[in-house]
Order: C-alpha cells, then structure tokens, then sequence
C-alpha cells in the first residue's frame, strides 16, 4: 500500500517500528512504496519528536525498554545470588562471551582468570581499569538504551572468535524461546550463542513466562544448556526448561 501522505506515512512508520521493535529502511521503504531517501527523512523527523530513535540500517522505538541503570537496580539481591551461581559454572571455562544484562555483568569480578569477550560498555569500562586485564572488546554501533554496541560489525567481529562458554540474558522465557525487546540486541545474543561451546541462560523469575513483554524472538530452547534462576521461581515456569533436556540452577 502507498502513502503519499507524509503525516499518515510517518504515522504507519512510527507504528511499525513500535509493533516489531526494529524497522529496516528498505524494508519500510517497500512496505510504503517511497525511496529509502524520503523513509530516512521521515525516520530523522520522528526522531526529532522523540517517538523513535535511529540506529544501523533503520530505526527502533525511542524507549527499547527500562534504561540500563533502571534495570540494575532491580532484583539486586537475586541478580548477586544468580551470578554467584554463574561463576561457578564458568569456573573451568578459559574464554567467556557476556552480553549485554545487568545480570551478566554482575558475574564480571567473579571471573579473574577468564579472558572475556564482550560488546557491553560497563563491562568493558570495568575490565580496562583492572590491573591485568584479559578482554576482547567488540566494537560497532552504540546502542545508549543497552549501554552496548550491536549491528552488522560487531556481529562480524564476534563471528572471529570462539568461546568455551556464553552468559546470556533475555528480557524473557518460556516454552517458546528466549525473547527481548531490541532487534539488533537479540542478532547478537545469537551470535554469542553460535559461537560458543556452552550457553548458560541468566534469568530471575520475574523474567519465565512473561513473553508478551518482550516481541523479539531471540532463539529456542534449544539455543541454550543450562539455566540459572532464583528460588521464586515455580514448577509450571520450569517444567519447560527441565521438558527440553536444560539443566535447571536455582540460585539461594
């Protein structure tokens, strides 16, 4: 279908991008039957309305979900018992790949000997102040929302390197797989996934089954090998993890 109208075209754009979390500017030009030159004028007027926010190749909501510092502050005491529990499974691995979760970074001075790998900002500042440090640091497009860099060369870059273990976050799981709320976020937990001998998935309880929160499909079960959650986590959220053949953690 073709808008012509530039307020109803912006207007299908900002709903696009809203609905799916990500919008490429070919793809929107396509759908709207426009060159990509008028879509990345319209992407650059909604941005300036503060409705949706520019990234590699397209746009994603304004907000991709709670502020990094935002989500650090939640659920302190089980994200410190979840990466305790973490570090010990990550206790033989030499070469770790961490994302981009406040969980995940709560593991990083639990790991001393292990090199890691990461495209996360707060663990790479974290790891560049230490006296030693042992980092691969993955560059690409800065992402502010996940205080963390994602796109097309970070995924190639991380596509170099293999990993004897990856800690992974979700915004959510269930039955049904791993979801989260940025587009690009997710490609590189795919990666990270890919590239590594073992996946271990960090998720407090609040985060099993409650999928409607998060519309980006980031793998299937079968993507990952364990799971580690906290103690308010209940049989019925399990039972799909334990149904799959993932070995079930509870941090306490």
């Amino acid at each position: 279908m073709r808008y012509t109208d530039a307020p109803e075209r912006r207007a299908q754009l900002e709903r696009q991008i809203s609905a799916e979390g990500y919008l490429a500017s070919a793809v929107a030009a396509a759908r709207l039957g426009v060159s990509e030159m008028t879509v990345r004028r319209d992407l650059r007027l909604l941005e300036e309305q503060g409705l949706v926010r520019r990234v590699a190749g397209g746009a994603a909501p304004a907000s991709g979900g709670v502020p990094f510092e935002n989500r650090d502050a939640v659920g302190t005491a089980q994200k410190r018992a979840i990466a305790a529990l973490a570090a010990e499974e990550a206790a033989a691995a030499s070469i770790i790949a961490l994302d981009a979760g406040t969980t995940v970074a709560a593991t990083v001075p639990l790991l001393p000997e292990a090199t890691i790998v990461t495209h996360s900002q707060p663990v790479i500042d974290e790891l560049a102040r230490a006296a030693c440090p042992r980092l691969i640091a993955v560059g690409g497009h800065y992402q502010p929302d996940t205080r963390s860099f994602a796109g097309p060369l970070t995924e190639q870059m991380l596509r170099g390197v293999r990993c004897d273990l990856a800690l992974l976050s979700a915004t959510a799981a269930d039955r049904d797989g791993l979801w989260g709320a940025n587009v690009l976020d997710a490609a590189i937990k795919r990666v990270l996934a890919a590239q590594s001998a073992r996946v271990v998935l960090l998720a407090d309880a609040g985060k099993l089954a409650t999928s409607t929160s998060a519309p980006v499909r980031i793998a299937g079960l079968d993507a990952i090998d364990v799971l580690i959650t906290d103690d308010r986590a209940d049989s019925a959220a399990l039972a799909p993890f334990r149904a799959a053949g993932i070995e079930v953690r509870i941090a306490r």
